[in-house]
Order: C-alpha cells, then sequence, then structure tokens
C-alpha cells in the first residue's frame, strides 16, 4: 500500500479501505461514489448506513441481501406498513444487525420517506439538494480519511431530523453522501475516480416537482 493505494492483482490501484478483500473490493468498482437517483435505493443505502453506525461497512455489505430480504427490498411504502409484529420478526433474524432502535428507525423513516416523496416528487429531488461543491476539496488520502462530515451533511442531517427522521447523523448522512455517488471521494490515483467523475458530469440532477 502506498499513499492511500492498494495495487490489485490486476495492476489497478484502488481506495485502501476495501483491504483486499473480494466482496469489498467489487463494491467499490462497482457501486460506492456513482450518483444514484432511484428512490428505492436510495432508502437502501441511508438505511443501511444507519445500521453501519458503531459497526465496519463489510459488516452490512455481507449482510445486504439479508437485510434486502427482511426489509421487502427496502420498498419503503412496504416498510412503513410494518408494526410491532415485524419488529419482534426482525429482532429475531440472525441474518441481520438486531438492534431494535436501528429497525425502529428504518420503519419510521419509511413514513417519512412516503411524505418526502409527495413533498418534493422524489426522495432523489430532496436529497441531491444538498450536493456539495467539491471544487476546492483535497482527495488526498490522508484529507479522505480525516473528513468524515461536512457542512452540506450536517445541514442535511439536521433538516431529516426536523422532519421526523432517526440515525441520520451527521457523519451518517456525509457516508450516505459518499455512496450514492453526492461526492466523489475516490482518492487521488485510484483507477476509479476520473470513471466516477465522468459518471457525475452526465448525471442529469433531479430537481422537485
Amino acid at each position: 500500500m502506498t499513499d492511500g493505494l492498494i495495487i490489485g492483482d490486476d495492476g489497478l490501484a484502488r481506495c485502501w479501505w476495501h483491504g483486499g478483500d473480494v466482496q469489498y473490493m467489487r463494491y467499490h468498482d462497482e457501486e460506492w461514489g456513482c450518483p444514484v437517483d432511484d428512490d428505492i435505493r436510495l432508502f437502501e443505502k441511508i438505511s443501511l448506513e444507519g445500521f453501519q453506525a458503531g459497526l465496519s461497512w463489510l459488516t452490512i455489505l455481507r449482510k445486504r441481501e439479508n437485510f434486502r430480504a427482511a426489509f421487502r427490498g427496502f420498498d419503503f411504502v412496504e416498510v412503513a406498513q410494518f408494526g410491532q409484529n415485524a419488529v419482534m420478526r426482525l429482532m429475531e433474524d440472525s441474518g441481520i444487525v438486531r438492534h431494535r432502535g436501528k429497525i425502529e428507525a428504518v420503519i419510521n423513516n419509511a413514513a417519512r420517506a412516503i411524505d418526502m416523496q409527495k413533498e418534493f416528487g422524489s426522495l432523489a429531488a430532496y436529497f441531491w439538494q444538498f450536493e456539495p461543491n467539491t471544487a476546492d476539496w483535497s482527495f488526498d488520502a490522508a484529507d479522505v480519511r480525516a473528513r468524515g462530515s461536512c457542512a452540506e451533511s450536517v445541514a442535511l442531517s439536521k433538516n431529516l431530523k426536523k422532519r421526523g427522521w432517526s440515525f441520520v447523523g451527521p457523519t451518517t448522512c456525509y457516508a450516505f453522501m459518499q455512496a450514492m455517488g453526492m461526492v466523489n471521494d475516490h482518492v487521488q490515483g485510484c483507477y476509479c475516480r476520473e470513471m466516477i467523475e465522468a459518471k457525475r458530469r452526465i448525471f442529469k440532477c433531479p430537481v422537485s416537482c
């Protein structure tokens, strides 16, 4: 490893954090940082980032298919209908993280997501209005490591909490921004960085209805 990069067996330089794990590397190469405007996938991402609080992302990634099965593919219209029987079922599901507060937060947030979709036309239109201007940001490995939040993730967190969402602190919101492509935190020298920038250049930012 050098300068926050790992050189793979394929000769490509990648961000250090995948650590050589095959599943993690695939997530790094194919998903992390790609701009997303699908409401179901956005709800999934912010829900899983909430579950990740206090844990490693790899733990969540390895359980992601179990989470999808448990939460009906993160269709928030369906999840919003979950009652106490569903909470008890999920608390007994060893395939996910059995944390009552986080489980109940996803159910609560699903109802809030429905309200938000009605207000803005889509979750995407709501979330993308918080996109930071990263023109002056540094993407050296040390700076990316140190950047746990930004002014926009703080603002997003405050606004979500005002709307009744939970488990959406500034750090969680920033990780969500990274995952859904609102920021491109692939470090300088990572082969994915320019690929993600190219996707961001052609991405049409959703707007509120």
